[in-house]
């Protein structure tokens, strides 16, 4: 379910409370066009996804497994490549993306959360890396929430498959902050002032700039990109617009009631 609450954001919701948002090749086929839409969208600055409903999203849904372990080979390769797509486009999105987690998050719904720019969560949300009670692995979310919580996070969890609560999420890395029960959108609301103040492009770039550094080399090769990056950056508008603005000791003409100058 994709709405527009405020101008620039963009909140996607998972819709099958009674499933708590299990995944199923629909919702993933649904929530993959839901964020290519936004991401094609220039209008929209910011992405917030969410649950509707107890859940945020149980993983794959059991009617769906069921199907898939008596499927071919050629038929689950194709909804792996699904759910590896549906990753892959919100990991890649250049928007912001804020992921808001309730009530529980296991397998697949872990790694949406991985994905995600920014992860606040419910005191009260539970989850579980829980692929192995059912003699799977977390294959395709695997990248994604190594590079939240570290290899040797996963090490144990990918193994155990235990439950751990929002303080564990938050300790590990899988969460950035944890607020009380109902308190979600109210967060959500003082993390969109805070982004209001920033440019968007900037925004944008410095997305891209840690896809493109995370785990290089430090190195000469790497100093000269990062400095071709900032050499670039100073010379755009943006730039010129924000420091004017910062001297000028007005608001940037980005910021809602801005100058437009």
């Amino acid at each position: 379910m994709l709405q527009y609450r405020a101008p620039g954001v963009a909140w996607i919701v998972l819709n099958r409370p009674d499933r708590h948002n299990a995944f199923d090749d629909h919702l993933i086929a649904d929530l993959t066009a839901m964020i290519e839409t936004v991401e094609a969208d220039k209008t929209i600055h910011t992405i917030i996804l969410t649950g509707n409903g107890p859940s945020f999203s149980a993983g794959a849904d059991l009617g769906w497994m069921k199907r898939a372990a008596q499927a071919s080979l050629e038929a689950n390769m194709a909804d792996a490549e699904a759910l590896a797509r549906l990753l892959h486009t919100l990991n890649a999105a250049t928007k912001t993306t804020i992921a808001l987690v309730q009530g529980a998050a296991f397998g697949g719904g872990v790694g949406l959360i991985a994905c995600c720019d920014i992860a606040i969560g419910s005191a009260d949300t539970k989850f579980a890396l829980s692929e192995v009670r059912l003699g799977l692995i977390p294959a395709a979310i695997s990248p994604f929430v190594i590079a939240a919580i570290g290899s040797r996070a996963a090490r144990r969890y990918f193994q155990t498959a235990e439950t751990f609560g929002s303080d564990e999420a938050l300790r590990i890395g899988l969460l950035h902050e944890v607020v009380p029960a109902g308190e979600l959108e109210n967060r959500a609301d003082a993390l969109l002032a805070a982004l209001d103040k920033t440019a968007p492009m900037a925004r944008k770039d410095a997305k891209q700039l840690i896809h493109d550094v995370a785990g290089k080399p430090i190195d000469g090769e790497l100093a000269a990109f990062t400095a071709g990056r900032i050499a670039s950056i100073r010379a755009g508008d943006e730039a010129r617009e924000g420091l004017a603005a910062f001297f000028a000791k007005r608001p940037a003409n980005w910021i809602s009631g801005g100058s437009k100058k």
